[in-house]
């Protein structure tokens, strides 16, 4: 167990704004009406709340990876907090979230405001996706200055993931797919989600090419939003109208490089390095439904394997079957959609997701007698794995 969050930390309140493709919204507005959401939900006033974090913050190149950084919300909700972090540091995505757990837990606040928002939908007009980690008009350096110039981008990379499975495993193409397709089935089911038409397999494998053998559904969705989380003590849970949800254990590993072409193994994520289930009693049979970071759909096979849901190697049989990961199945995985599908939140869409479910708030998407959530969120570079139980 890892009774330091366990005992100490309740995800206390979920919020999330409007969703779309492109919004036309001010980010800033998007932010403050997912971190309201959030603080209502916790059953709090904003002048409770005495902790602030985020990512990436404002300090992110790209226009549109960044909704509100810190400032921006410390001065539009008038918040006075004890205790603020923010900015692009490792472990990534889910790293607000955790350095949350860890102020409450180490008695630093007592109601943390976190949260995630993202324009890139808007910001990037009518034209197609581009990519990010520059900012326009400056040059690429270090590793980047290697990759950018020559069109090496994040889908070339995923796309060379994919291939070393095809050769080392037998991955095809057929099974890759049922990722995509069982994920746009969920999305139909959830209101928010940015597209929800179904997709067939003949669809998938008819797709444009972005990166050989990687196709325009195997990639995330660029999209306005905005997601927040308040993380609290844990005996605010006993004020709670809903089921708080506990952090059972929690692990950022990272023993690879931080660039995963120029680590041990291209097809995985430093997500293997993971300790979690050191840190409970529960092992994977247990887990009534999973969160998996799907940036690119090869993702979620890593994660499923990293998590000791199959062996190494042997996802792609493992989801030939979509039955198995869809709602009803064994495991459901990304009942909102997913990145595929339900827009590119990063791992906060993933974890409210799996509070929704913990909390047993899915509606038509939800999963029996949840009780159990695994939620692991990271690309390439970084990598946060959690287990999240339901508290009464």
């Amino acid at each position: 167990m890892h009774p330091s969050l366990t005992n100490e930390v309740v995800i206390s309140g979920i919020g999330q704004s409007d969703i779309g493709r492109r919004l036309g919204r001010d980010p800033l507005q998007l932010t403050v009406d997912a971190c309201l959401a959030a603080v209502e939900d916790a059953g709090l006033t904003l002048a409770d709340i005495d902790g602030l974090t985020t990512y990436p913050g404002a300090s992110m190149a790209g226009k549109g990876f960044s909704g509100a950084g810190l400032r921006e919300i410390h001065d539009a909700l008038g918040i006075r907090p004890n205790w603020v972090a923010g900015g692009v540091e490792y472990p990534g995505q889910l790293g607000a979230v955790v350095d949350a757990m860890l102020a409450v837990a180490g008695g630093m606040a007592k109601h943390v405001l976190c949260w995630r928002s993202i324009w890139e939908g808007t910001a990037q007009g009518a034209d197609r996706r581009r990519g990010y980690g520059v900012a326009a008009g400056s040059r690429a350096t270090g590793q980047l200055g290697w990759q950018l110039p020559y069109g090496a981008a994040a889908a070339n990379l995923a796309a060379l993931q994919i291939r070393s499975r095809m050769h080392r495993f037998g991955l095809t193409r057929e099974q890759l797919g049922q990722i995509a397709i069982a994920q746009r089935a969920h999305a139909k089911l959830n209101p928010k989600a940015v597209y929800n038409e179904p997709i067939d397999l003949d669809t998938y494998l008819d797709a444009r090419m972005v990166s050989d053998p990687l196709c325009m559904y195997d990639c995330d969705i660029a999209c306005d939003g905005a997601t927040a989380f308040v993380v609290s003590r844990a005996e605010h849970a006993s004020a709670l109208d809903h089921p708080g949800v506990v952090v059972e254990a929690l692990d950022c590993a990272h023993h690879d490089r931080f660039l995963y072409e120029g680590g041990q193994d291209i097809g995985r994520l430093n997500s293997r390095w993971s300790t979690l289930w050191d840190r409970t009693d529960f092992g994977p049979s247990d887990v009534d439904y999973a969160s998996l970071y799907d940036g690119f759909s090869v993702f979620v096979l890593c994660f499923l394997e990293d998590f000791g849901f199959c062996g190494y190697g042997e996802s792609g049989e493992w989801i030939a079957d979509p039955t198995r990961f869809s709602l009803g199945g064994e495991l459901p995985i990304n009942t909102a959609g997913g990145q595929l599908s339900g827009g590119r939140l990063h791992g906060f869409g993933h974890l409210h997701e799996a509070c929704v479910q913990i909390r047993s708030e899915g509606g038509a998407r939800q999963v029996a007698d949840a009780g159990l959530a695994a939620c692991g969120v990271g690309g390439a570079n970084s990598g946060t794995t959690m287990m999240l139980l339901r508290r009464a």
